[in-house]
């Protein structure tokens, strides 16, 4: 017995003063990693552009101030003129127009009534004559138009074509009322005319125009 504590005092002996058992190491911690800053460096090569100078903004103008127009207003009545007692006839039943109406290219103008209609027989015609002044007037027309006596409306000239020439530098035509502008012509009316004179170039002189001196009807007045 005695024997067998002192084999177990020796085992406890050996035990206590043997090395202690190897241990694994600790893992080795890995330092974190750190930024760093990256300084880049540019030369400039080229020297900056000029600054552009600086151009004036331009004028503004004001647009005008609109203004509106004021109400338009009724015309006021077209009026006609009193009508010009047309010349008595002559002693020979013609009837002779004031010289100063020919400008100095007429005279002796002349016509055969002073009024005359579309469907009365007894006016139905008309006979206007005129004498030249001048050698080189070689044709004269006979222009006239209508000017309606009750609303005072002027319509456009129309040339009734070239009168007859004598052999003395007189002219003359005879119209009847068939042959005025069917366009044109009103039932009570003044028929005013003008005598044109012309040489192989064209038109040279023309007479005032004879107004309100000849009437117009379509019956027997």
């Amino acid at each position: 017995m005695r024997k067998l504590i002192i084999v177990f005092l020796a085992l406890v002996v050996v035990a206590c003063s043997a090395p202690p058992a190897a241990t694994e190491p600790p893992a080795a911690v890995l330092p974190e990693p750190t930024q760093t800053a990256v300084v880049v460096v540019i030369t400039a090569t080229d020297a900056p552009p000029e600054e552009a100078p600086a151009t004036e903004a331009p004028t503004y103008t004001p647009y005008p101030t609109y203004t509106a127009p004021p109400p338009a207003t009724e015309p006021p009545a077209q009026q006609s003129a009193p009508p010009t007692e047309p010349p008595a006839a002559a002693d020979d039943g013609l009837i002779k127009v004031d010289d100063k109406l020919g400008k100095g290219w007429f005279v002796n103008m002349t016509r055969s009534r002073n009024d005359f209609s579309l469907r009365c027989q007894l006016n139905k015609e008309i006979t206007f004559s005129v004498q030249t002044t001048s050698d080189d007037i070689k044709s004269v027309d006979f222009w006239y138009r209508f000017e309606d006596r009750a609303t005072g409306a002027v319509f456009e000239w129309t040339n009734l074509g070239k009168m007859v020439p004598d052999l003395d530098g007189g002219y003359t035509i005879t119209l009847s009322g068939e042959k005025t502008n069917p366009n044109y012509r009103k039932p009570n009316s003044y028929f005013d005319y003008q005598f044109v004179a012309y040489n192989p170039h064209g038109v040279i002189g023309r007479s005032e125009k004879i107004e309100r001196q000849v009437t117009f009807t379509f019956d027997c007045p």
